[in-house]
C-alpha cells in the first residue's frame, strides 16, 4: 500500500508541474495515437499536447504529428516559461521554501518522518545541515531531483524547454500559468500535506524508475483512459490526498480551460503544451472544453 501511494504523488506531479520527468522508451511515442488533441472552434485551431517536462536525447525526434502541431500554430503556449531565469526571482523562492534562520524543518515534521529524512539525506551523502531549512515541499523537490538526475534525466530535453527552444524568434510565447504561481501552489500546501508528500517521495526514492513504467506506457500510445486509472487508483483507497489532487489538478483546470476560451474566440491558431494530467478525466481540460460545445480530437 505504502509503495503504490508514494508512486501516485510522484506520478501526479510528473504530469502536473514544470520540472517533472518520465522516462519515454525510444519508438513508443511514434506507434498509435499520441497525447495530443485537436480543439475547434468557429474561429480558432488550438492543439492540446500533454506536456512530458524532462526528457533524455534518446527520447526524440518526436512524433511527426506533434511537430506538425507546432508548426501550423503561431503560439506556442506553456504552463510556465522556463527559458526565462529571469522569471524565477530568488527573492520571492527563498521565503516560500526555506524556514528562517531561527527555525529548522525539525519544528515541523513528526520525529518518525524526520528521522526518515536523516536516513535518506545520509544514503544520498547529503549532510543534514544543507537541508534542515528547507520545507517540506520543497525538500521533497529537492531530493527527487537529485535522485532523477543521477538517474540521468536532463531538464534541456524536456518537452517544453524542447518547443520554447524552437519557438525563439519563430512564434509567440505565451503562458497558462508562471513560475511564482507554482512556487506558490506547493509552498502554500497545508503542513499536513507537505508533510504528506514528503513522507512519500522519501519512501519512493528508491523505486522511482521502476513505477513510472506503467505511465510511461500509457502516455507514449495516447492511452488517456489508462493514465487516468494509473493517476486516480490511489486516491480512491486514501482520501487523505484528495486535497492534493483537487488543489494540483481539478483547481487549476478550471482556469486553464478559461484562459484556452480566450484564444479560441481568437483568429489565430495555438499549441497549449500542458502537463498529461491536466488532460484526463471527468474533470480534465479535455472534457471540460467538450462539454462547453467545442470539438475536441484527439491523434
Amino acid at each position: 500500500m505504502r509503495k503504490q501511494f508514494s508512486g501516485w504523488l510522484f506520478l501526479l506531479l510528473a504530469l502536473c508541474l514544470v520540472g517533472s520527468i518520465l522516462d519515454v522508451d525510444r519508438g513508443l511515442a511514434q506507434e498509435g495515437k499520441s497525447f495530443l488533441w485537436k480543439v475547434q472552434s468557429k474561429t480558432s485551431t488550438l492543439y492540446l499536447l500533454g506536456s512530458i517536462h524532462f526528457l533524455k536525447q534518446e527520447n526524440y525526434p518526436l512524433n511527426p504529428v506533434i511537430e506538425k502541431a507546432f508548426a501550423q500554430s503561431s503560439y506556442l503556449v506553456v504552463e510556465a516559461d522556463v527559458s526565462d531565469p529571469g522569471k524565477l526571482k530568488i527573492e520571492t523562492l527563498l521565503p516560500k521554501a526555506l524556514y528562517p534562520d531561527n527555525d529548522t524543518l525539525q519544528n515541523h515534521v513528526s520525529a518518525q518522518t524526520y528521522e526518515l529524512v536523516q536516513k535518506e539525506t545520509g544514503k544520498l551523502g547529503l549532510p543534514l545541515e544543507l537541508v534542515a531549512r528547507q520545507k517540506p515541499w520543497f525538500l521533497a523537490l529537492t531530493l527527487e531531483a537529485l535522485e532523477l538526475a543521477r538517474l540521468g534525466f536532463d531538464p534541456a530535453h524536456g518537452i517544453d524547454s524542447y518547443f520554447l527552444s524552437k519557438a525563439q524568434g519563430s512564434k509567440k510565447i505565451l503562458e497558462l500559468e508562471s513560475i511564482d504561481q507554482q512556487i506558490s501552489l506547493l509552498s502554500g500546501l497545508p503542513d499536513k500535506d507537505q508533510e504528506l508528500f514528503l513522507v512519500y517521495t522519501l519512501k519512493d526514492l528508491n523505486v522511482l524508475d521502476e513505477e513510472t513504467a506503467s505511465l510511461v506506457k500509457a502516455w507514449s500510445t495516447g492511452n488517456a483512459n489508462q493514465l487516468e486509472a494509473i493517476m486516480t487508483k490511489a486516491i480512491k483507497e486514501d482520501r487523505r490526498l484528495e486535497p492534493i489532487f483537487k488543489r494540483l489538478l481539478e483547481d487549476r483546470n478550471k482556469g486553464m480551460v478559461s484562459t484556452i476560451e480566450g484564444y479560441l474566440k481568437t483568429k489565430e491558431s495555438y499549441l497549449v503544451v500542458v502537463g498529461a494530467g491536466h488532460l484526463v478525466g471527468d474533470r480534465g481540460i479535455v472534457r471540460l472544453l467538450k462539454e462547453k460545445g467545442y470539438t475536441v480530437e484527439q491523434f
